[in-house]
């Protein structure tokens, strides 16, 4: 995420964080379930106001990272070099994006989105959205001669190869193996 520059933008940020981080340790402490807006505002010393003034959602606090994630996979493709494949951009991105999800820190947090079914439908539906930004990043870019519908499969497949590869025993093995067929996918 880019580093603000202004005294208020870095202010705004400091306070975004500070919810986050305070909603994981409580989520983390006494189970998702049950802490509440209120018990999250409370600890990190805001309004109920400010909090939803920077999350949507008591989902979204767990999910932070989400519009970090969905700027990184569209910039993989529109920062990559010139004539550099669209693929092997995206593989490299999707690769670093699991090394940090499947980090040992971050399991505690997978093992309690993956016991809620209220995050577990909020990644499904964030998953979607970050394919559809993906797929327009995609089918913008002048040296793609791709269907729309060709864009949007390859973005699913890559969004699902995140998920995927950071469920796997070896997550740098299953991004190699899923990104082979989603580049023989592209390539037909």
């Amino acid at each position: 995420m880019p580093v603000p520059t202004g005294r208020r933008e870095r202010k705004k940020a400091a306070t975004r964080q500070k919810i986050a981080d305070t909603a994981l340790r409580l989520f983390l402490e006494r189970g998702y379930d049950a802490v509440g807006i209120r018990d999250v505002a409370a600890e990190a010393d805001v309004a109920v106001t400010t909090l939803f003034s920077h999350f949507a959602s008591k989902e979204a606090l767990v999910f932070e990272q989400d519009q970090d994630f969905e700027q990184r996979l569209a910039r993989a493709v529109t920062d990559r070099a010139p004539h550099e494949p669209l693929i092997p951009a995206l593989r490299r991105e999707i690769q670093a994006l699991v090394r940090h999800c499947a980090a040992e820190d971050a399991a505690p947090i997978w093992r309690m989105i993956d016991a809620s079914p209220a995050l577990r439908q909020y990644e499904v539906s964030m998953r979607l959205r970050h394919a559809e930004s993906l797929a327009a990043a995609i089918a913008a870019d002048p040296d793609q001669a791709q269907t729309t519908t060709a864009c949007r499969t390859i973005a699913r497949f890559v969004i699902d190869a995140h998920s995927l590869a950071r469920e796997a025993a070896d997550p740098e093995a299953a991004v190699d193996e899923i990104f082979r067929m989603i580049e023989a996918a592209w390539n037909v």
